[in-house]
């Protein structure tokens, strides 16, 4: 474990950490791609951890949305290990930390059988504030939000083309009619978490999708003249796929191809989704 410097404004001396919990189809792409491009720009007083930095980031998302799905014991451990890595390989320093992942949320319906609106968050972020505590840091919670209408069917177009699921949008649906709204999640976690360490950020209020991520960099500590001068990402990250593609995928799911095989067809979709359209074949083509 590295030697950590001075506390950055954390309770106690504690160094202050943001932990950005996704959740998934809020933005969260474009968000991490904006932190990426730059996280040199603001090392002086704010280190940013995003799925890129793979050694460590994605053993802690995979171990997150494991422990979602099945809170077994050896999960919890492995969990608790995942997120001891990210945090042991982070630069001694002053300067509060980011750390972004998506998959911190848990598995979003549509996900291994999920149909609930992340219910084991409360559980993976208690787990992950008491790691946090015995490393040092003051811990904070953010997580984006999303109109319902417009996430759900997100949501089921990334299940699909991330996940797996093969059932249609109708009986996406019917499976998520009892899903509360984003107040229920915030009280969940405010139980969990306490007042002042929680904060829902909406991405309804993000004003600029070529700087993403504003209201988060404000919460840590980042000034708005500085934002300002940040680089601003060419477009959207992740954007959802055509119907056609969609509805392609979703059917190729019920093959149970192998993951590696089912991995290129799913990239290849992606680059190339006028091969998909219904209307007529690709552009410059006979």
């Amino acid at each position: 474990m590295a030697e950590r410097g001075p506390a950055a404004d954390g309770p106690g001396g504690a160094r202050r950490l943001i932990l950005h919990l996704g959740v998934q189809k809020t933005g969260t792409t474009s968000l991490q791609r904006f932190l990426e491009g730059n996280a040199a720009g603001l090392a002086d007083i704010l280190i940013v951890r995003t799925p890129r930095d793979a050694a460590v980031m994605r053993p802690l998302g995979r171990a997150c949305i494991a422990y979602s799905l099945g809170p077994e014991k050896d999960l919890a451990v492995r969990l608790r290990v995942a997120f001891e890595d990210v945090l042991d390989a982070l630069p001694a320093g002053p300067q509060t930390v980011l750390v972004s992942h998506e998959n911190m949320a848990g598995a979003m319906p549509g996900n291994g059988g999920e149909t609930r609106l992340f219910p084991a968050l409360p559980r993976i972020v208690r787990l992950l504030d008491e790691v946090a505590r015995e490393r040092g840091f003051a811990a904070e919670f953010a997580f984006y939000t999303r109109r319902m209408t417009m996430w759900k069917p997100s949501v089921w177009a990334q299940a699909i083309r991330t996940d797996g699921y093969c059932g249609t949008r109708a009986e996406f649906d019917q499976a998520t009619a009892a899903l509360p709204g984003w107040g229920d999640l915030e009280r969940r976690l405010g139980d969990v978490v306490g007042p002042g360490r929680l904060h829902r950020l909406r991405l309804e209020d993000e004003t600029d999708p070529h700087r993403p991520g504003r209201q988060l960099l404000a919460l840590a500590g980042v000034p708005a003249e500085r934002q300002a001068a940040l680089a601003p990402i060419a477009a959207p990250a992740m954007e959802r796929l055509s119907e056609a593609s969609t509805e392609f995928l979703r059917r190729l799911n019920k093959l149970s191809l192998a993951p590696p095989a089912q991995q290129k067809v799913v990239d290849l979709v992606s680059r190339a989704q006028d091969l998909f359209a219904a209307d007529g074949p690709p552009k410059g083509t006979l």
